[in-house]
C-alpha cells in the first residue's frame, strides 16, 4: 500500500513532536517562541502573496498559541471548553 504525502507528512509532524518532547527546555523558551510568532505575522502581513500571508498567519498563531500554552500545546488549555474534549493529542 503506497504511503499518500498526508501520510509522510504527519508521520514527519510526529517525529518532531517525538523529538520536541525528548528534549529538555530552557528559561525563557516561550518568549523565544512569542518574538518569532509575531515576527512572522509582522513579516509576512503586507507580502504580495496571499499565499505567503496566509502561511504566515497559520504559522505565527500556532507559534503565539504555542507560547501561550506552553509543550503541552493547546490541547491541554482546550480540554476546558466546551469543545475541547473532543479534541485528540496527536
Amino acid at each position: 500500500m503506497a504511503t499518500t504525502v498526508v501520510d509522510k507528512a504527519m508521520d514527519k509532524a510526529r517525529e518532531l513532536k517525538a523529538y520536541d518532547d525528548a528534549r529538555p527546555g530552557f528559561p525563557g523558551e516561550h518568549w523565544l517562541v512569542l518574538g518569532a510568532g509575531i515576527g512572522l505575522w509582522l513579516a509576512s502581513r503586507r507580502h504580495p502573496s496571499f499565499a505567503v500571508r496566509t502561511l504566515g498567519l497559520l504559522t505565527g498563531s500556532a507559534l503565539v498559541g504555542r507560547a501561550a500554552s506552553g509543550r503541552d500545546g493547546l490541547s491541554r488549555v482546550l480540554r476546558y471548553t466546551p469543545v475541547g474534549g473532543r479534541i485528540r493529542r496527536v
